[in-house]
């Protein structure tokens, strides 16, 4: 697949939706969705980003018509293309912001004019078309990451004051522990702070728990080192901390719908890994 546009009806979008392709979706009204079973309320303006086998999930909301970009990494990679677009980590692949942004009307329109110059260019057979829909999708992504830089400073400023230190310092040590302690105990030990302490102002911070965060982050991994490197999927087991490289895929099938080998044979190989063989 390189890149498609998709536009459903109010009530024709897919009840449960996941595909190997990153999307970016349009959505203008009010109503709950819920991303790898996790809800979130959004009103307005509005554009959601998915990476390859997010389980989307929309529930009942007013509004108008869906619009959709679905673009395979094989055809524009995110991390390639980090230098112009620093959208991986930022749009997408972030365990701890909100998938989705709220923008104006007048970005909305942009984009979904964007959408449609897209469309055009896809039912083109014309040599230059491949590059020119290639800029598209960066032009989108370029437009969303500096309104969600933008968003992330403003709220900094709001509430840096008020700023969730234990919150904050789980983050951190998730980040340098995730490989090896997988129990959100060691967390709350580590920080000195009750266990349900430790999970209510998680929950207020990012709106998860703190096992959720856990099982999210190594998956991340998981993914990240599935999509960018060449490594074995029983290396890719050990570096995470299992040293059962069947429970792995167990715990890896459990949580994104299919088996570590059949994520990398869908949603391919990055050209990063190919450059640095």
């Amino acid at each position: 697949m390189a890149a498609e546009i998709h536009s459903y009806p109010i009530s024709g979008f897919p009840s449960d939706f996941m595909t190997e392709n990153y999307s970016v979706i349009l959505l203008n009204g009010s109503g709950v969705f819920s991303v790898d079973q996790i809800n979130y309320f959004y009103e307005g303006y509005t554009v959601l980003f998915l990476s390859p086998y997010q389980k989307l999930k929309l529930l009942p909301w007013s509004g108008q018509e869906i619009f959709s970009l679905f673009f395979h990494g094989d055809y524009y990679c995110i991390e390639y293309h980090k230098e112009e677009v620093a959208c991986n980590g930022l749009l997408f692949n972030n365990i701890y912001l909100h998938p989705a942004i709220r923008i104006t009307r007048e970005n909305y329109e942009q984009i979904h004019g964007i959408f449609n110059h897209i469309r055009h260019e896809s039912s083109e057979e014309h040599p230059f078309s491949t590059s020119i829909i290639k800029t598209y999708i960066q032009l989108v992504l370029a437009i969303c990451s500096k309104q969600k830089s933008n968003t992330l400073q403003d709220e900094m400023l709001s509430n840096g004051k008020t700023a969730n230190k234990n919150a904050d310092a789980f983050r951190k040590l998730l980040e340098l522990h995730f490989k090896e302690e997988k129990e959100p105990s060691f967390y709350s030990n580590k920080l000195h702070i009750a266990g349900s302490t430790l999970s209510k102002s998680v929950k207020k911070e990012f709106g998860k728990t703190p096992g959720q965060l856990i099982k999210e982050k190594i998956i991340l991994e998981a993914k990240r080192l599935l999509h960018l490197t060449y490594r074995s999927v029983k290396e890719i087991a050990v570096d995470l901390g299992f040293h059962d490289e069947f429970y792995f895929s167990r715990y890896f099938k459990k949580s994104v719908g299919c088996s570590p080998k059949k994520y990398r044979e869908k949603v391919g190989i990055s050209i990063v890994a190919k450059m640095s063989m």
